[in-house]
């Protein structure tokens, strides 16, 4: 495995009409700078990637990033929760439990489409 963890953070753009909303206008992509400035203060270029990632399917709880190999999902975070996430995940292998996504998480989008499901 080339990378010890791989950090997908998503950048997706959605017209501004799209009832899903986009990671990228709640700060995806400056999300994904801090991640990279912290890989790199920590000297963990060719260790640790931050990629760009496209629709991670949960919008509607943006930002939003998976950390691997952990598998761990984070959503509905901000950009100054990026170096605890960063030094609990990444540095550590532990969980951000105010930050992780849960079921409950799974079920507030799936309460969310159907509602935009009904309305449609």
């Amino acid at each position: 495995m080339k990378y010890n963890k791989h950090i997908f953070i998503c950048i997706n753009e959605r017209s501004d009409c799209s009832t899903k909303g986009d990671c990228s206008s709640v700060g995806g992509k400056e999300i994904r700078m801090r991640f990279v400035e912290l890989i790199n203060k920590h000297a963990l270029k060719g260790k640790v990637r931050a990629n760009k990632s496209g629709c991670l399917d949960v919008c509607e709880m943006g930002p939003a990033i998976v950390i691997y190999p952990l598998g761990v999902w984070y959503t509905n975070f901000k950009l100054s929760d990026v170096d605890e996430i960063f030094e609990a995940s990444v540095l550590n292998d532990k969980i951000v439990e105010r930050l992780v996504s849960t079921e409950q998480t799974w079920q507030e989008i799936d309460s969310i489409r159907k509602k935009d499901y009904i309305l449609e």
